[in-house]
């Protein structure tokens, strides 16, 4: 008879082992994964759910709408791009099929979360009454009131619109902040595809119709040899690290020599002579700066990269960056460092982490949060919230961040009264860039053309970066794309 009972409690004993383990695997899902599987794209419950509430409008930063929704039935609705594919990679796009992508991604929960029940309840208890609050919970009821909040975003309608014809039928990206707060004023991605075709535009994306990648937002996710543009941030490491460097004078011969099989030119050719680093920045002396990076050495140069931003997550609002590259060399690859001084070796960037590097310098020195929205209002128009601006980091000094000013206004005012007439007024500080890179065959590329910079030089309102793919000489067409979005953004 024990020997029965005893082998009844082992197996109640067991059993109540595999029932606790039971209910704790069911409340580790509901507590824990439920939330994170109930928001994953594929999840066609919460797609349900969501389409209960119209999804709320995206506007620009003058409250002029982006977005519209229009109810089809109980569970669908149609989603408008108002102005077609001139926000298309800032805005995204949200589909059962294919899913969300943009700021319809990043703000899709506030998208479809109705909150004017709250501002609605805090009106009643002003002027209460049963009958208001039978009312309120009948109306509350009903899916056909239910809207989702809408966004109030930080984009400017006239830049982001320059912008886009400013780059025309080109590849490549446009960028425009607030170097202060951070807001972003315009991006641009092109080429792009149309929003309200998006059936027509995967389709053609998928049977190779659709050239040069157009889903990609160059923008925040294109990464390029960011070309002389780096050396502001080679110059920024020179002054941290090498005392008087500001004093010296270099001379450039036209060529610097590593070994027998190696050296480093400028371009075209050319030699300056003796020159001071004003100069050298001014004339873009490969010379100079290649001289600069072997000087530094790689750890001091990958340390200030990094400062900016460079093999770091930067973190944003509304969207998400790639990752810009600085490599880590040995100190025998003597040509591939000094390569790294003038934006060159394996170093990649996107065009948002250009314009943060001239926000920064614009800036005194201290990179803000980028950030897409402004404020979160319900379907009343009432705040739900307010996105303040954020410092990102102090990267670098405001003494440093001054002569570096200096010698950006310097070399867009060499060029002003001539064929760079469009930055007129403008007191633009800025830095050209001609990025160079070999095609998959191993031939040399028709080069990009940057360009980055902020204005006016006192008191900066933009800072800008612009990459045109295969533009050539940065003095050029990035430049020129560059001046037009900066006189739109100073003359509001």
């Amino acid at each position: 008879m024990n020997d029965i009972s005893n082998s009844v409690k082992k197996v109640m004993v067991v059993f109540l082992f595999c029932f606790v383990g039971l209910i704790s695997y069911i409340a580790y899902f509901q507590v824990f994964k439920a939330p994170d599987i109930a928001e994953q794209q594929g999840n066609k419950r919460i797609w349900a759910e969501q389409n209960k509430v119209l999804r709320g409008t995206i506007y620009d930063r003058n409250k002029n709408a982006l977005t519209k929704s229009e109810r089809k039935d109980a569970l669908t609705q149609k989603r408008e791009y108002v102005y077609g594919d001139l926000y298309t990679h800032v805005l995204g796009y949200v589909d059962p099929v294919y899913k969300r992508t943009g700021l319809e991604d990043s703000y899709g929960k506030e998208l479809t979360t109705d909150s004017s029940i709250n501002g609605e309840l805090i009106n009643l208890t002003k002027d209460f009454s049963f009958d208001k609050l039978k009312d309120l919970f009948k109306n509350r009821s009903e899916d056909n009131n239910k809207i989702g909040n809408s966004i109030i975003t930080t984009l400017d309608p006239d830049i982001q619109k320059i912008a886009y014809d400013a780059l025309g039928n080109n590849k490549g990206a446009v960028v425009a902040l607030n170097p202060k707060t951070g807001e972003v004023l315009a991006m641009v991605s092109k080429p792009t595809y149309n929003p309200n075709d998006l059936a027509g535009s995967m389709k053609a994306a998928n049977e190779g119709k659709a050239e040069d990648t157009p889903l990609i937002n160059r923008a925040t996710y294109g990464l390029y040899p960011p070309g002389s543009t780096f050396k502001t941030i080679t110059l920024t490491s020179a002054l941290e690290n090498i005392a008087g460097i500001t004093n010296r004078t270099f001379q450039d011969d036209g060529k610097l020599v590593f070994n027998e099989k190696q050296s480093l030119s400028n371009a075209g050719g050319a030699a300056y002579g003796s020159l001071d680093l004003k100069e050298a920045f001014r004339v873009s002396s490969n010379v100079v700066f290649g001289g600069l990076a072997m000087e530094l050495g790689n750890d001091k140069l990958k340390e200030t990269a990094e400062k900016f931003g460079f093999n770091n997550s930067i973190e944003a609002n509304g969207f998400t960056i790639q990752k810009s590259q600085f490599p880590t060399l040995k100190k025998a690859e003597v040509g591939s460092i000094a390569q790294t001084g003038i934006g060159q070796s394996s170093i990649l960037a996107t065009p948002m982490q250009m314009a943060l590097v001239a926000g920064t310098i614009a800036n005194d020195g201290k990179m803000m949060e980028p950030k897409l929205v402004n404020t979160i209002i319900d379907q009343n128009g009432n705040t739900v919230k307010t996105i303040d601006p954020k410092v990102n980091k102090q990267v670098m000094s405001a003494k440093d961040a001054e002569i570096i000013t200096e010698y950006m206004k310097n070399l867009v005012d060499s060029r002003v009264n001539g064929s760079w007439s469009i930055f007129q007024g403008t007191n633009t500080c800025g830095k050209t860039g001609t990025a160079d890179y070999k095609l998959s065959n191993g031939q040399d590329a028709t080069p990009h053309s940057w360009f980055i910079g902020f204005a006016p030089e006192k008191d900066p309102k933009v800072a800008v970066a612009v990459i045109v793919e295969n533009g050539g000489f940065g003095a050029g067409a990035a430049a020129q794309t560059a001046g037009r979005v900066i006189k739109t953004a100073l003359s509001k």
